[in-house]
């Protein structure tokens, strides 16, 4: 059950995905203000502005500065400000203080990532006995800046929904008149099946090594829970009934008041939500999205049914082809009749642990992943707020059970 290296990409292929990447995340900024580029609305979310100084940093830190004795860096008080949790890196910034960070501004930023933009992409044109594992480095760099593309737009929703004006990121538009969806589930023989990255493109290491697993028989439904159905639950005293939640859960939804997902409320006899696009009426049969790991178990108690495993979700899912409501798509929100990939992230009952054999590379960068393993639940499928070159079946992305602020759904499963 040895870790697999996935094969590097061509310094020139590395190079097309690093400009590729890095053009994505400024026209996710291009349209905000200075002001939008500063709010950090607690301590889970961050400002635009960090997000665009941390993951250039990144690939400073960890490749340009490594590579090129000769590099020098804009300013060398960034690796502080711009540190995330890289304790081998050197110190940090506090994390709840990135929002009263004004200087360097917007402009200096800015500044900062072309400058690593062009050392980046001159040290990957030079030939170097090095050129694969740079481009390896730059990969992974990439994948990260993909994964802060989403926070970015995940963030900037929550502080944008404190502004009682409730403004748009994007331009609104109407969603689709829709008929609601029966919920059928497909069966699974389950078995001795083997999961985990098979070597085709690149994995993180928290998807490594694949190895056997042994899964009993199961239903999986064929679409995610919608709006409707949530509905549903709350009409029939979801939230306020104990008898469907973990004593945790429903403590936590206590003591914060949850009575419906984030960024709804009722207005008219309507159901409305607050998202990228602005205020909108509920889609009723697109995928509830930010509910908590806690209020999704409930959910599918109340449904008579259970979150899928990651397992599960891994065999159901692994030969559908990847298409689906992404980032690249811009809609940024989830839709009605979509299918298993994108949309929203989908709660799995797995908590976020290594798999058997799983060891962190050496030095800053085994910290990636690993020192995460603890008290998280795994999440898969993608949402519509991941870049489409991020997402495989075997992604496992991972969230504490009381957060709400990302692209959260999920999907039921059953007992055979």
């Amino acid at each position: 059950m040895a870790a697999i290296a996935p094969a590097p990409l061509a310094p020139s292929e590395a190079l097309s995905l690093f400009e590729r990447t890095r053009h994505r995340t400024t026209n996710l900024t291009e349209r905000l203000r200075p002001e939008d580029m500063m709010l950090q609305s607690m301590e889970d979310a961050s400002p635009a502005k960090w997000h665009l100084a941390h993951t250039t940093w990144f690939f400073e830190e960890f490749i340009l500065k490594p590579r090129l004795p000769d590099y020098v860096s804009p300013d060398d008080r960034f690796a502080f400000l711009f540190n995330s949790y890289y304790t081998q890196a050197g110190p940090r910034h506090a994390r709840d203080r990135r929002g009263m960070v004004s200087r360097p501004d917007c402009a200096e930023v800015a500044g900062y990532r072309a400058h690593v933009d062009e050392a980046l992409a001159g040290l990957l044109s030079s030939n170097r006995d090095d050129a694969d594992d740079i481009a390896g480095l730059v990969e992974l760099g990439c994948h990260h800046e993909m994964q802060h593309q989403e926070l970015l737009v995940t963030d900037l929703l929550h502080g944008l929904s404190f502004n009682p004006l409730l403004p748009a990121y994007r331009d609104p538009e109407p969603l689709p008149v829709t008929s609601e969806v029966p919920l059928t589930f497909t069966r699974h023989d389950g078995g001795l099946v083997e999961i985990g990255y098979d070597g085709k493109g690149f994995a993180y290491d928290c998807e490594q090594p694949r190895h056997p697993v042994f899964a009993p028989a199961f239903d999986i439904a064929e679409r995610p829970v919608t709006n409707r159905d949530w509905i549903d639950f709350m009409e029939d005293d979801g939230y306020g009934d104990a008898r469907h939640w973990l004593m945790e859960g429903h403590a936590v939804a206590t003591r914060e008041s949850w009575e419906h997902p984030l960024y709804w409320w009722q207005q008219d006899g309507e159901w409305w939500t607050f998202t990228l696009r602005g205020a909108q009426p509920l889609a009723l049969d697109a995928p509830v999205v930010h509910v908590s790991y806690y209020e999704a178990e409930a959910f599918a108690r109340w449904a008579g049914a259970r979150l899928p495993t990651e397992v599960e979700h891994e065999l159901a899912f692994r030969d559908t082809p990847i298409n689906g409501n992404f980032l690249d798509h811009g809609q940024l929100r989830p839709m009605p009749g979509q299918g298993v990939w994108g949309d929203v992230w989908e709660w799995t009952a797995s908590p976020f642990t290594p798999y058997p054999g799983f060891r962190p590379p050496e030095g800053a960068l085994g910290e990636y992943n690993g020192k995460f393993m603890v008290n998280q639940m795994v999440l898969r499928g993608g949402s519509c707020a991941t870049a489409r070159d991020q997402m495989r079946p075997t992604y496992r992305t991972f969230f504490y059970p009381h957060q709400r602020w990302q692209m959260m759904g999920l999907r039921l499963a059953r007992d055979v």
